[in-house]
């Protein structure tokens, strides 16, 4: 047991010996303190206190007054923070401790021989993963490390897109081969950053050569590349978020290898793109997502691309699909700002395309387009400008078509002409079309009205002779018949033709002179012209009102009752200018 004196004994208290003061010499200072890479301090022997041991770590005494523990953290704060120096030293030693370490550490330099080592180790990257998945097929875990390496070395392949020089050291050590075989990974997040990283290097941003372009794309090409990306587009589950922004890269490494018109006309007729494409915009969606939208617009690309491409898109009945889509749109606007306006925008370009070739043509009269596009006319707004280049586009090349085609279109240019406000742009746009070219199309009416009053004229003879051997009431009985043998004569055609003209004279006074000049060299004047109008009034019914394309025309007004009299007035208005 404890004595009493042991119980009382003082312990052993810390040595209250105080540190050497620090001269404020520059000398004494650096002879006093050294600090480390981590701003510790390091004590020489005489300075230190030395450290007690065991139970001599109690603290004993009196707590300092209040003013010395104020000033100690102050201390700690002030000329010692850090462990001795001021923070201003420190600062300055951290500074020089940064441009040292910036020094040891130089830039890598990228060249030809840091492709090599690139190649080296991706290469191998792709043989471990190969190696391992076919060992432990059954066991992914033992390969997924290996996979994750391999989708770092993929992903790191796009800072070449930066040093497009040496895009040929690439494809001749053959990776671009292999970079485009990860294409067809069992893993669709390695082959989406594939596909990624090939859309990055042939990026029309990228400062490229074109020769330097062309070996990269060539290699891709040779590996199979198209092939690859309709594989993996039609692999991915769009519903999946990463999954779609795969199919995002697919759509945009096709934008850019379809710069090169080989490939692009390539993609529109020896690939499945152009059906899939013709699918994903018809896909049913709430709010046009992005890639509906960039699937509208590769679309459009790929039929600018060539005449081969059109006519494999309007086979698979692109033209009635295109305008099924549109049909939402003669009324209502898309919103503004949004993917569903540049998706409208896209589906009226691939429609303009195909309005390029005749076949085009004729399927979109079969699908009553003009239908849809007088009514876009009449009532659209965003679709009316958009409406009006595409009948400008089905009114081009004509020459070759046939009666029916001649008479829709004509039969266009009258609604418009009548349709169209006074000082709109769409209207003074489309006069500009008959004034270009030295009033060329003026000239191009002219000679189809003579073509079809010769053979109207031909036809009047015919029932003049017939009248002349009937009664009153034999006459009567067969004016129906009569006015069929002059409409199939091309009665509606030579009405509809001289409509317009009366509408370019009034319109136009160098339309005016043209139109008396060019009849005057068949001496004729506008007299004939406003003869037919003036017949029209009196006989309303042969510009075909109950039936055929008159009546499409004027279904975009209120009233049959109204069409009659509105109709009559225009024809009065147009004959009186005609005098």
């Amino acid at each position: 047991m404890a004595s009493i004196d042991d119980l009382f004994k003082k312990p052993n208290l810390p040595s209250l010996k105080r540190k050497s003061e620090i001269s404020n010499h520059p000398n004494a200072v650096y002879k006093a303190t050294k600090v480390n890479a981590n701003g510790d301090v390091k004590k020489n022997g005489k300075a230190t206190v030395e450290e007690a041991d065991g139970d001599e770590d109690v603290e004993a005494g009196p707590s300092l007054p209040p003013d010395e523990a104020e000033e100690s953290i102050d201390d700690e704060e002030g000329r010692f923070f850090g462990g001795g120096i001021t923070s201003d030293t420190a600062d300055v030693m951290e500074f020089i401790d940064e441009r040292d370490r910036g020094d040891d550490t130089k830039a890598e330099k990228i060249d030809a021989a840091w492709v090599r080592k690139l190649a080296l180790n991706f290469e191998r990257r792709i043989s471990r993963n190969s190696e391992l998945r076919a060992k432990f097929e059954d066991d992914p875990q033992k390969f997924m490390g290996s996979e994750a390496d391999l989708d770092a070395d993929v992903k790191a392949l796009s800072i070449l897109s930066e040093h497009p020089d040496l895009y040929g050291e690439f494809a001749r050590l053959g990776c671009v081969a292999s970079l485009v075989s990860l294409l067809s990974h069992e893993n669709t997040d390695i082959a989406i950053d594939a596909i990624e990283v090939i859309s990055e290097l042939t990026a029309e941003d990228v400062e490229a050569e074109q020769e330097q372009w062309d070996s990269l794309v060539d290699a891709m090409l040779e590996a199979d590349l198209l092939s690859l990306l309709y594989d993996n587009i039609a692999r991915l589950d769009e519903e999946n978020e990463s999954d779609a922004a795969g199919v995002y890269h697919v759509l945009s490494v096709i934008e850019n290898l379809s710069s090169r018109t080989t490939i692009a006309t390539t993609l529109g007729t020896n690939t499945s793109f152009i059906p899939w494409l013709l699918e994903r915009i018809q896909k049913k969606e709430t709010t046009i997502s992005q890639n509906k939208q960039y699937s509208a617009e590769i679309l459009a690309i790929l039929l600018q691309s060539s005449p081969a491409s059109r006519l494999r898109f309007i086979d698979l009945n692109g033209v009635d699909i295109l305008l099924q889509l549109l049909s939402p749109y003669r009324k209502r606007d898309p919103t503004k700002g949004t993917e569903e306006e540049e998706y409208v925008e896209n589906l009226f370009d691939s429609a303009v395309c195909c309005l390029d070739e005749s076949g085009g043509k004729a399927k979109f009269l079969e699908a009553e387009g003009i239908e849809l596009c007088l009514i876009m006319l009449k009532e659209g707004k965003m679709s009316r400008p958009r409406a009006l280049r595409l009948l400008n586009h089905a009114l081009d090349g004509q020459d070759g078509q046939d009666h029916q085609s001649t008479e829709h279109l004509l039969g266009i240019l009258s609604s418009m002409l009548r349709s169209l406000p006074g000082n709109s742009a769409e209207r003074i746009r489309l006069l500009a079309k008959f004034v270009e070219k030295d009033y060329q199309k003026i000239v191009r009416a002219l000679e189809i009205r003579k073509e079809y009053a010769a053979k109207v004229a031909a036809v009047e003879n015919d029932l003049r002779n017939e009248r002349a051997i009937l009664s009153a009431e034999e006459q009567e009985d067969r004016a129906d018949e009569w006015l069929s043998r002059r409409l199939d004569a091309g009665l509606y055609t030579l009405q509809t033709v001289d409509v317009v003209l009366a509408w370019l004279v009034a319109e136009d006074e160098g339309a005016r002179e043209k139109v008396k000049s060019l009849l005057g060299e068949r001496k004729e004047g506008l007299d004939v012209v406003r003869a037919t109008l003036e017949g029209m009034i009196l006989v309303p019914r042969v510009v075909g009102f109950a039936n055929g394309p008159a009546d499409q025309l004027q279904s975009i007004d209120t009233t049959a009752e109204d069409r009659d009299v509105v109709f009559q007035d225009m024809l009065a208005t147009l004959a009186d200018h005609l005098r």
